[in-house]
């Protein structure tokens, strides 16, 4: 994706908020905390001027008029401008047309799931799955809830997304933790014993794997394939 001049995705949601009328920040902010658009992208007030401040400055919106309402200080509205219309729909057609590398901290984690005992690792992807599980009980509600009273999909199929990647990630830690606990895991036997080796013995997983023969009773062939450097 291509590196924006105002990249942030608050910036995004400000410029398709301007696309439908001239608002002021805060009127911004409360629009989409009320379409619930704060659970797709993250809403902070106390960024946003800044973040309206940095479009202004790239030509993409413009100040239109300073209000008061009542006792409360002036604001300044502001309306998105032709350079930032055309910003915003480039913008849009990348987010849909574009898939772009995304690291998930889940991801981060399991890429050192060894680092923790197998059990340890289990009651921990069940921690998670608690939270997951909940909130796709929760979301699995509300959408309902809003096909009843009949509320255009087209207004919330981000959430509908959002539901998808939560199901997807719930049976996929439901397997793995099963898998882990069972030991059918590939190479979950040999991470218990090495834990086993090292919390009874304290035998350091490097010493061990200088001889597994030792340790496990046999060599591992996928140690050859391995490059040095990455021993």
């Amino acid at each position: 994706m291509a590196r924006r001049k105002v990249g942030n995705p608050l910036a995004f949601a400000v410029l398709g908020s301007l696309s439908e009328r001239p608002m002021h920040p805060y009127e911004i902010s409360t629009m989409l905390r009320a379409r619930g658009k704060d659970q797709s992208i993250k809403v902070n007030y106390g960024s946003l001027y800044s973040v309206v401040s940095a479009l202004e400055k790239h030509g993409f919106v413009e100040a239109l008029e300073t209000v008061r309402e009542g006792n409360r200080p002036e604001r300044t509205v502001y309306q998105i401008t032709a350079a930032g219309q055309s910003e915003f729909s480039d913008w849009l057609t990348e987010l849909l047309g574009t898939p772009s590398r995304e690291f998930h901290p889940l991801e981060a984690g399991l890429a050192y799931l060894p680092g923790l005992p197998p059990d340890r690792a289990v009651e921990l992807l069940e921690q998670r799955l608690a939270t997951v599980d909940a909130e796709i009980k929760e979301m699995t509600a509300l959408h309902e809830h809003m096909t009843a009273m009949e509320f255009p999909r087209i207004f919330w199929v981000e959430s509908e997304f959002r539901l998808a990647l939560l199901q997807a990630e719930s049976a996929y830690v439901h397997q793995l933790a099963e898998e882990i606990r069972s030991g059918a895991l590939g190479g979950a036997v040999f991470w218990r014993q090495a834990w086993k080796l090292f919390l009874t013995d304290g035998i350091s997983p490097a010493e061990q794997l200088k001889d597994p023969v030792k340790y496990f009773g046999q060599e591992f062939a996928w140690m050859k394939a391995i490059p040095p450097e990455a021993q």
